[in-house]
């Protein structure tokens, strides 16, 4: 991977690509204002350069019914990497982010009920290394 210069075309490119990365290269080009192979090319640069990774599929939330929440994490001394490969086995984690400040791990949690909601809060609870935990409910996404 090398290390490329960003300008505000290759920005506007990848702002494109998020918004319909399905999109004909021809229409991603015509709304930027540059030829399709401008584009191709930038395009091409990009991942070439390691700025774009990959490319994948946004999906609606198949069980829009779902519980959801967010976990604040506490871990004990240098058990981090430890806690993180316990915590990317199970199902119901769908994001997690390491944090500063008085948490250290940030949980996107989702559960089909209740239940199941509180099953795996005691799970992650019992994950060596987690000191302290608090865990909000998701209610309305604006």
């Amino acid at each position: 991977m090398t290390t490329i210069n960003l300008d505000d075309m290759d920005y506007r490119l990848i702002a494109a690509l998020r918004v319909d990365g399905r999109a004909p290269m021809s229409l991603i080009a015509k709304r930027l204002g540059i030829s399709r192979s401008t584009a191709e090319k930038r395009l091409a640069r990009l991942v070439d350069g390691g700025v774009i990774l990959g490319f994948t599929v946004r999906a609606r939330d198949a069980r829009p019914d779902d519980v959801r929440a967010i976990m604040l994490i506490e871990v004990a001394g240098r058990s981090t990497s430890a806690v993180i490969a316990s915590l990317k086995g199970l199902p119901e984690v769908h994001a997690l982010h390491t944090t500063n400040g008085g948490w250290d791990l940030v949980a996107e949690l989702r559960a089909r009920d209740l239940q199941e909601f509180d099953r795996v809060l005691r799970e992650i609870r019992l994950v060596p290394g987690v000191l302290n935990s608090e865990t909000s409910l998701l209610l309305t996404s604006v």
